[in-house]
């Protein structure tokens, strides 16, 4: 048996590979260069490179390390969001769903959501019946697949292991599910094949923005290495801020002491035995701690629940599942999966990451929070990507 390769001992062609990366990001002035190679950045580096535009992104680690890692893995239409009035969002979201089934099929499959309704929910089942019938209508009804109204038997059948006491029926409709990682990576590799120059562990240390009225630069970036410690300096007609929950950090290496643009919520999400909770497919369920939507969603032998959505102020390098979010999700599950009597024990894995969204409205609950994406320009110069959501990427780098 062969010990585990350090990068150090790769192959020589993926180090040659990655110099020629490195001596690129030097050579020429680039149209764009994208900071952050999350799911937004790796995105707004493909559609730009498909148009034509010279391209460099940079990430300080991993490409899809950070919160494009750490979601439910899930591409859907937002039936979530009607309850808030976010019309808009849901049909963006349905849109960019039915393209993403369409050209990344790999990647992006359909999964079928049951969804019961008890005696004394938050939601009562002609409200669920009512808002699913909008959901296929704001998908034009190209939904996936249409919806169905559900008594207590056909939910029954079609999630045998959920709790049956004071179910009165349900309603089982279509989204969608991604690995949300290989998608990220797809971006950035679609990119290089475009003609843009990708370049992980090299982290943004200055910004040298060209202000007013010379907004279309070129500006000057400072990045380091971190692998060999070589600092460099990217040149760039424009720079995109696409980092995600760092992009007040890297607005203030610009801007200096500037107002958040973000209000950052935790999502953390717990994964367990699938055989443990019985699942067949994917449940949206109303917690019984609290009544916020939350998922049971299926993940080859294991299954996931989440997620919590919490105001968080922390770093989001800091940002961990606490004990607490742990107890909450499997409180939550076992109330709709009783006979799993879920305990600590029987957590496999926990995560969490930051949600980087636009820090306006409804700043006393997180979960009403606006999940719609902003495009500012700085007065230096700096164009800035906040909020949105994985499912409406490819929007969001289109505009």
């Amino acid at each position: 048996m062969t010990a585990t390769t350090p990068f150090s001992s790769a192959p020589s062609s993926a180090l040659e590979s990655r110099q020629r990366d490195i001596r690129a990001l030097g050579a020429a002035t680039f149209d764009i260069l994208v900071i952050g190679g999350g799911i937004t950045g790796a995105g707004v580096a493909r559609e730009a490179a498909l148009r034509g535009l010279s391209v460099a992104i940079v990430d300080r680690g991993d490409f899809g390390n950070g919160t494009s890692s750490r979601s439910s893995r899930l591409v859907h239409g937002g039936v979530r969001y009607l309850e808030h009035g976010y019309l808009r969002l849901v049909v963006e979201s349905s849109r960019e769903r039915r393209t993403l089934l369409r050209i990344a099929p790999h990647l992006v499959r359909s999964l079928r959501f049951v969804w019961p309704v008890y005696r004394g929910a938050r939601v009562p089942r002609w409200k669920l019946i009512a808002g699913l019938a909008l959901y296929d209508t704001l998908a034009l009804f190209r939904n996936v697949r249409a919806h169905r109204p559900l008594g207590a038997p056909g939910v029954l059948r079609e999630e045998p292991a959920l709790r049956r006491d004071g179910l009165l029926g349900g309603a089982r409709y279509f989204d969608a599910s991604t690995d949300d990682t290989r998608l990220t990576l797809a971006n950035v590799m679609g990119a290089r094949e475009a003609g843009a120059v990708a370049v992980n562990y090299a982290r943004v240390t200055a910004l040298h923005l060209a202000a007013a009225p010379r907004m279309a630069g070129p500006h000057e970036v400072d990045v380091l290495d971190l692998l060999t410690r070589t600092p460099m300096t990217v040149r760039a007609r424009v720079v995109v801020n696409a980092t995600g929950p760092w992009t007040d950090a890297v607005r203030r290496m610009a801007t200096g002491d500037v107002r958040s643009a973000l209000r950052g919520t935790k999502g953390a999400h717990i994964a367990v035995p699938r055989e443990r909770v019985g699942n067949v497919g994917a449940v949206t369920m109303l917690s019984a701690v609290d009544g916020r939507v939350m998922f049971v969603l299926p993940a080859g032998r294991q299954t996931i629940i989440g997620t919590t959505d919490t105001a968080t102020f922390a770093s989001p390098d800091d940002v961990r599942a606490s004990e607490h979010d742990v107890a909450y999700l499997l409180q939550s599950a076992n109330a709709f999966f009783p006979d799993a009597a879920l305990a600590r024990g029987d957590v496999v894995a926990a995560w969490a990451g930051v949600r980087p969204l636009v820090a306006a409205g409804h700043r006393d609950v997180a979960a009403r929070a606006s999940r719609e994406h902003d495009i500012t320009m700085s007065p230096e110069g700096l164009l800035n990507v906040t909020g949105g959501k994985l499912t409406t990427y490819r929007a969001m780098a289109a505009e």
